[in-house]
């Protein structure tokens, strides 16, 4: 079975999808919060939990479930706003952990996010953002070439450089973001600004989801 995507196309995607995951958005300011808040693995777990999350809709949109969301305005209201509760669940959680202050040792009593978890809120802030698998759909038939054989095929492979792409770029923000807050969540002042900040950024982006139209 040869490839289903000529290195041709992909030396012409790859650019493209580059140039996207480098444009700041929800997907970046999430592994910053989460790396940020609870260090640099889950940072880089948030960035892959988002990745899989972009393989999850490039795979819906290879079946045309991301087109019968784009044509079903309940269905595409439903999972908007199932994502604008989830972050701002998240958003509560870190304010909640400032409220909770430091222990008397000076401690900070917040509970860090493990990275298992970190990936799990990635993937569910992507699944849950049905712009992302309409984007998909917008942006890659446009590089399908249906005589090159199997057209859900090309869409995992372009999935994937979008997913690597992303991947490579959102991590490396949720692992600066971590070594960054880690360094500065020893004062207890800077600490409570951490979580402030976290708390901000996702009620920001369920603010932005909640905004958005098809």
């Amino acid at each position: 079975m040869s490839f289903p995507v000529s290195p041709e196309t992909l030396a012409v995607f790859i650019p493209v999808a580059l140039a996207l995951n480098l444009t700041p958005g929800a997907d970046m300011l999430f592994s910053l919060g989460q790396g940020a808040r609870s260090g640099p693995a889950a940072g880089v777990a948030a960035a892959a939990g988002i990745s899989a999350g972009s393989l999850v809709h490039a795979t819906a949109a290879g079946v045309g479930l991301a087109a019968l969301i784009a044509a079903h305005p309940l269905a595409f209201e439903v999972v908007r706003w199932a994502g604008v509760a989830y972050l701002v669940w998240l958003a509560l959680r870190a304010f909640a952990d400032l409220a909770r202050g430091h222990g008397l040792d000076g401690a900070p009593s917040v509970a860090p996010m493990r990275p298992l978890a970190a990936f799990r809120a990635g993937l569910l802030v992507n699944l849950l953002n049905p712009k992302v698998g309409i984007f998909v759909l917008a942006l890659v038939p446009q590089f399908v070439r249906p005589e090159a054989g199997s057209i859900l095929g090309q869409f995992l492979v372009f999935g994937a450089v979008l997913g690597i792409g992303g991947m490579a770029i959102n991590g490396a923000v949720g692992l600066s973001a971590g070594h960054v807050g880690r360094a500065l969540a020893r004062s207890r002042r800077m600490s409570q600004a951490l979580q402030a900040a976290t708390g901000t950024i996702f009620l920001a982006l369920a603010a932005r989801l909640a905004l958005q139209r098809v």
